[in-house]
């Protein structure tokens, strides 16, 4: 399934290893500015905010059948992390200088679920298109584990890349807002 599809290759080993980068990148910039002396707790709280918006429907993309459900999902989603993005920046340029790195690698932030949603679409065509009611195929809208899983070790992999470079760094951000807040 995985070693003959481009689409698919692309996203494991390209898109998701180049959306890891731009988060801790993101972090880095963040402590960069000391974001626990200017926007704090807040923008911290929108940061996890997108990472929730963007983890969900990954998550289901690792895991479930793809199909109409999650590919609507996935789009919601997409739009939902866009709106935040924009609240994000608007709010942080307000306390805190946003240097042209950090506008760069939120370029990265936008950009590579977006490219990730269209490898996901182009890889499941009929059930986009059925989404909105076109194409031969009828929308599924079930919930399902993949019947083609992923390889245990990518999977593995993935999940550890994810807690060490996004999970625990935005939770030693959050800790580090709180604990200036209370100084």
């Amino acid at each position: 399934m995985t070693q003959n599809d481009p689409t698919m290759l692309l996203l494991l080993y390209f898109v998701l290893p180049v959306w890891l980068l731009a988060g801790i990148s993101d972090w880095l910039c963040h402590r960069k500015t000391n974001i626990e002396t200017t926007t704090g707790t807040k923008e911290t709280f929108i940061h996890i905010l997108m990472f929730i918006e963007v983890g969900v429907p990954l998550l289901a993309a690792i895991f479930m059948e793809v199909n109409a459900l999650i590919i609507g999902l996935m789009i919601m989603c997409f739009f939902l992390h866009e709106a935040t993005a924009l609240w994000d920046v608007s709010y942080a340029v307000t306390a805190r200088e946003v240097s042209p790195i950090e506008q760069h690698v939120h370029s990265f932030l936008e950009m590579v679920p977006l490219m990730a949603l269209l490898l996901v679409i182009s890889r499941h065509w009929e059930q986009f298109l059925s989404l909105f009611g076109f194409g031969p195929t009828k929308a599924d809208f079930s919930l399902s584990f993949k019947s083609e899983p992923l390889p245990v070790s990518y999977v593995a992999v993935l999940l550890t890349a994810i807690l060490l470079l996004e999970v625990v760094p935005y939770l030693e951000e959050l800790v580090r807002c709180r604990r200036q807040r209370k100084a």
